[in-house]
């Protein structure tokens, strides 16, 4: 438990007795993951991407955790994106690998049972900008820049951009920001629908804590079943989608936060959500 014995939020790192890689610091409910490598504009090498998916492995299954944040640390970089620099030296099936564990810890963002969200402070390029589409919210500083450069080294989007952004955004809006490599500020991501939202960048986190602890003050049956039937809106048939939510918006009704939440609302004041 994240939790120390007197009660206290302690910070867990990435792997005990090694070089501190990503940060998890537990709040209210959210559990805060930050990259840690901002001399390198926190950008994702093979030690740091595997502490990242384990890390997010492990919030999944933690039925204390209720949302999960990503961010990086500093100020200049929420991720800059794969190190070019190990990414340099990979044949084929090292490549493949790679994408694959990208591939994973974007999966565990994207269908992990609590709402991710990322607050992006800086830098979120490539491999960056795709492990904030997998997020469920992204919320961006003033002086963030978004985008999916691979092009420019010959190579493509390997961690999901090229689905994720089209759904996130508009086709036409994925093609020229993949096809050309070029990079948006926080306006027009916002104006594209690309973030949720842009602050100032001292304003950030502060956003973002209040949407993350709103949020886990919900019942975690509803934001699980809710985000599982949005993640099908754009893929799938549907008809069966529609059939899907409507047999879970019913199953739901047999659970205690169903009957707690109605129950308050009856009787004027806010429910206490247990997830049963």
């Amino acid at each position: 438990h994240p939790r120390g014995a007197d009660g206290r939020h302690r910070r867990v790192p990435a792997r005990e007795g090694s070089r501190q890689l990503i940060d998890v610091r537990h709040e209210g409910g959210a559990a805060v993951v930050t990259v840690d490598r901002p001399d390198a504009l926190n950008a994702l090498d093979l030690e740091t991407l595997t502490a990242l998916r384990d890390q997010l492995r492990r919030l999944s299954e933690d039925v204390d955790t209720k949302v999960v944040v990503l961010t990086g640390a500093g100020d200049r970089a929420f991720i800059a994106g794969a190190d070019i620099k190990y990414m340099s030296g990979l044949d084929v099936e090292q490549a493949k690998a790679w994408g694959e564990l990208g591939h994973e810890a974007a999966r565990l963002l994207e269908t992990m049972p609590q709402p991710t969200i990322a607050a992006i402070n800086g830098f979120a390029l490539g491999g960056g900008c795709e492990l904030a589409l997998a997020c469920d919210l992204r919320y961006a500083s003033s002086k963030a820049k978004l985008g999916q450069p691979e092009i420019n080294l010959g190579i493509i989007p390997g961690w999901g951009g090229t689905q994720r952004l089209a759904r996130a955004t508009t086709l036409g809006f994925a093609k020229e920001l993949i096809l050309t490599g070029r990079t948006v500020g926080a306006d027009e991501a916002l104006e594209r629908g690309l973030v949720n939202a842009v602050t100032e960048p001292e304003d950030l986190l502060p956003r973002v804590m209040e949407t993350a602890l709103q949020l886990a003050a919900k019942s975690p049956l509803a934001l699980e079943a809710a985000k599982q039937a949005i993640n099908r809106a754009l893929s799938g048939d549907h008809a069966e989608n529609l059939a899907r939510e409507s047999d879970r918006f019913g199953e739901l009704f047999a659970s205690e936060d169903a009957k707690e939440g109605l129950t308050a609302f009856a009787e004027k004041r806010e429910p206490k959500f247990v997830g049963r």
